[in-house]
């Protein structure tokens, strides 16, 4: 089952998967890119600091081996120098092993960038199951270990080898020297082994860094299940959603209808559709559409002018045309400002005539919509 579980994981992990592993603390590591940068680091510093920290620690070793009587005979004089020893050799190395920390650091902070889980200092007792450890020991991971491990065996051999075939001179002439000339010559031979066995891990590293990306994108590859159940999980339940909507449209829906006592006219034809317009003069622009539907929405709106004395004006092509091409609270075309202004026009002496100001007017008939704007009877 697991093996067919593996196989299923085809798909490469989402964003959603890559985060959670993060807070687990499985995060992409390279132990050949760490011990490449540390003895890099090392090996580096020798050469830059080797002759400062040879000459610190010659002063100390000096300063140290010069006695006066009293220290010799009070051995609490003798030892309250110690902490002074001590500080001065550690304040000598600091800067040597600040460099490895950084260089530590440097090797996760490359590969995974900063990372902090609490998760990663619990235990995980499924790796002390046999079964589990026995599966490791031949898993391609292992088989990649002991490649590694081979290959360092036989690049640290080979430097070794070369280095006592190439110089066995030197370091046989190394007893005919004094001791300063024979320490400097040895630490050069042994600088120079170091640096060659520098290059050689890190082509290691460089093959390893790649393959523990590899493995670490394939054990969270996810299965096309998986993939669909996380969008789920994210988009959320498909009921939920439909009823959010549903939900949302009404709450507009009653935003829309609230709208309409407040309208200046009801453009409507005598069965689909319906289009409130409400123009304010005291802002600038054209007419706005303030509410519009069809159907049951159309009778509703169509109720609620009745109830409010909204005037209404049946003009079908104008009200395709202005459902058609216009959303809530838009303004209105300017291919249709001529039809709106006959209607808006007539509306005021309505309006006039009702509050006995003037003559009834007779209502605009073909009023001006262009082909392109009328979808045509619906």
């Amino acid at each position: 089952m697991a093996e067919e579980s593996d196989l299923e994981k085809t798909e490469q992990p989402s964003e959603r998967r890559l985060q959670q592993a993060r807070e687990e603390g499985q995060v992409a590591t390279s132990r050949e890119l760490a011990s490449f940068l540390v003895l890099a680091t090392g090996v580096a510093c020798m050469w830059v600091m080797g002759g400062w920290v040879v000459q610190r620690c010659q002063d100390m070793l000096r300063h140290g081996l010069v006695l006066d009587r009293r220290t010799v005979f009070d051995t609490e004089v003798a030892m309250g120098r110690l902490p002074e020893f001590a500080l001065d050799a550690l304040l000598s190395m600091m800067p040597f092993f600040a460099a490895l920390i950084v260089a530590g650091a440097a090797s996760t902070l490359a590969l995974s960038g900063f990372n902090f889980s609490a998760k990663a200092f619990s235990p995980q007792f499924s790796r002390m199951s046999p079964l589990s450890g026995i599966q490791r020991m031949f898993s391609v991971h292992s088989l990649m270990e002991l490649f590694k491990a081979v290959i360092t065996t036989l690049i640290v051999g080979s430097v070794a080898a070369w280095v006592v075939m190439r110089d066995q001179e030197a370091v046989f002439s190394l007893f005919s020297l004094s001791i300063e000339q024979g320490m400097a010559s040895l630490g050069h031979q042994l600088l120079m082994a170091c640096t060659l066995l520098v290059a050689g891990l890190g082509l290691i590293a460089a093959i390893d860094v790649p393959f523990q990306l590899f493995q670490y994108t394939k054990r969270l590859r996810m299965t096309k299940e998986e993939l669909k159940q996380e969008a789920k999980e994210q988009d959320g339940n498909p009921e939920i959603k439909a009823r959010i909507r549903s939900i949302q449209r009404e709450m507009a829906r009653k935003r829309m209808m609230s709208e309409v006592p407040l309208a200046d006219v009801v453009v409507t034809n005598p069965t689909h559709y319906s289009v409130a317009i409400k123009y304010d003069r005291e802002k600038s622009g054209a007419p706005r559409v303030v509410a519009k539907g069809t159907g049951d929405i159309a009778l509703k709106i169509r109720e609620i002018a009745a109830e409010n004395k909204v005037p209404r004006l049946e003009a079908p092509p104008l009200a395709r045309a202005l459902y058609k091409h216009t959303e809530i609270g838009d303004q209105i075309p300017v291919a249709l400002y001529r039809a709106v202004a006959e209607v808006m026009a007539y509306v005021y002496q309505l309006n006039d005539a009702i509050a006995g100001q003037g003559m009834w007017p007779d209502k605009p008939e073909d009023l001006e919509v262009p082909a392109e704007m009328d979808p045509g009877p619906g």
